[in-house]
């Protein structure tokens, strides 16, 4: 049981989360939503001791409920940061992996908007650092520097082109080289999760941003062929608690 005399929100209140919560469970009132919303996650970044405590209400109406599903996701987003809130994300362990089958059965259904519940699971599944920064690779950009000589290298992944480059302020991208994308054999751990899910849920596009992202490229300064996903993520992981 939840003692909500110790789990404050963003405004220090301990009592308004759970009498939102009640109303919520009982009708869809957009007000109530909405101001859950804003309680639970600060300015779309923190989060605070009563986000952890509404997880399990949030994931036990998540099946029949968006805005449930979108705000214990968009709370699991941020747990990788300093929350001090270790041991309550602790006790939502069990409710964490019903939310992460009842969010792969979402996916399976193609909804419209598949790219924000494709992060909460990767959230869920505790990969925040491509929860974070996925793209839908309409015109995605990574920037990340090149192992060997550290010049930093623009990775395009779009419509406009896959490539890797040196951004020019004046000139935009110059000294082009093409990626090249990993196989489904070639994938692996997360990387292949991703496009086998894609794949599977008839988001081509996606799949071959993944497979682009995770192939290789060469650096345009000094020809040394990396591993674009390898280097972006230890560039970019953010530090975890």
């Amino acid at each position: 049981m939840v003692n909500w005399t110790q789990m404050h929100d963003c405004y220090g209140d301990v009592d308004r989360v759970p009498a939102l919560l009640e109303l919520v469970e009982l009708e869809d009132n957009a007000e109530a939503w909405d101001e859950l919303g804003y309680r639970l996650v600060l300015e779309h970044d923190l989060v605070f001791p009563a986000s952890f405590a509404a997880l399990p209400r949030l994931i036990g109406i998540a099946s029949r409920s968006a805005r449930a599903r979108g705000l214990a996701g968009a709370i699991l987003r941020r747990a990788a940061g300093h929350h001090g809130c270790d041991e309550l994300l602790a006790d939502c362990a069990d409710v964490i992996v019903e939310f992460r089958e009842l969010l792969d059965r979402h996916l399976q259904s193609r909804p419209v908007g598949y790219l924000a519940p494709l992060l909460d699971l990767l959230a869920a599944k505790e990969e925040y650092h491509w929860s974070a920064v996925l793209g839908d690779f309409t015109d995605d950009f990574y920037h990340l520097a090149c192992p060997n000589c550290a010049v930093e290298v623009t990775i395009a992944i779009g419509d406009y082109g896959c490539y890797s480059a040196i951004r020019d302020w004046h000139l935009g991208d110059v000294d082009r080289r093409g990626l090249w994308p990993a196989s489904s054999e070639e994938l692996s751990g997360i990387g292949r999760w991703m496009h086998e899910t894609a794949v599977r849920d008839g988001h081509e596009a996606l799949a071959d941003g993944i497979a682009y992202l995770f192939g290789k490229t060469e650096c345009p300064v000094c020809a040394a062929v990396f591993n674009i996903a390898d280097e972006y993520s230890s560039a970019n992981c953010p530090v975890l608690r």
